[in-house]
């Protein structure tokens, strides 16, 4: 992909002669070699993991951050660019607010997720703007259940039961289908999603390099968990 046609891949309006826009595949690429990010979903709770990568020992690994609130019901991991992403977030959290002033309910996922999709896909159809680098994977619960969504570059977004994305996402998915069922309780949700996470990565999986929360039927709000939480988690698993 890289260089088979450069011509093709300098403006993003420009089809190759196979159909593609190079464009488009580079941005989706930048999501390919994010940090990965994994969802799992059971008929009463949802829970998503990521793994952030520290650079440099003198960073703060606090300051580090792969997974967001967008509501009170739904939350978000990211996986590509990371500024990308925040202007995407930001976004979708005043599309939440402004559902709820206009209609005074929680918004539904899936209109959310569209948004977002909607707007990634103008980007890849006007000329002086790029893609969005990003992919974002979203998780909650609303009046149709739990849910999980991802939206990427070209602008599709999709539902999913169980699903990874960033590197190592092909191994991560063969895990979640041998491991996945659609009766798991929340003991077995946490397991299963930190196990796919801590089986796919190329370091060991610890407190500091995992971040972890979840959405439960009870209260239906997207809890983040502490270190102390994931730590607690990651030895149940050990």
């Amino acid at each position: 992909m890289f260089g088979a046609a450069p011509k093709y891949d300098r403006a993003l309006t420009v089809f190759s002669p196979e159909g593609r826009l190079f464009q488009v595949e580079y941005a989706l690429e930048a999501v390919r070699r994010g940090t990965l990010a994994v969802a799992i979903k059971s008929k009463e709770n949802v829970c998503l993991a990521a793994q952030i990568k520290i650079p440099s020992i003198l960073m703060d690994a606090d300051s580090i951050d792969k997974l967001f609130q967008v509501d009170e019901h739904i939350g978000v991991a990211i996986s590509g660019l990371h500024a990308d992403s925040r202007a995407l977030i930001n976004y979708a959290r005043v599309q939440a607010q402004s559902f709820r002033l206009t209609y005074d309910e929680p918004v539904r996922l899936n209109m959310l997720a569209k948004a977002i999709a909607d707007m990634k896909q103008q980007f890849t159809q006007f000329g002086g703007v790029r893609p969005f680098g990003c992919a974002l994977f979203f998780i909650g619960i609303d009046a149709g259940g739990t849910q999980i969504f991802t939206t990427s570059p070209s602008g599709i977004y999709r539902s999913f039961k169980a699903y990874a994305i960033g590197t190592g996402e092909a191994s991560a998915r063969e895990y979640l289908i041998e491991h996945y069922k659609e009766d798991l309780p929340f003991e077995e949700l946490v397991n299963v999603t930190l196990g796919t996470l801590k089986e796919s990565i190329d370091e060991e999986a610890t407190k500091e390099n995992i971040r972890f929360a979840y959405v439960k039927s009870i209260d239906k709000e997207f809890h983040m968990c502490s270190k102390n939480e994931i730590g607690q988690y990651l030895d149940l698993i050990k």
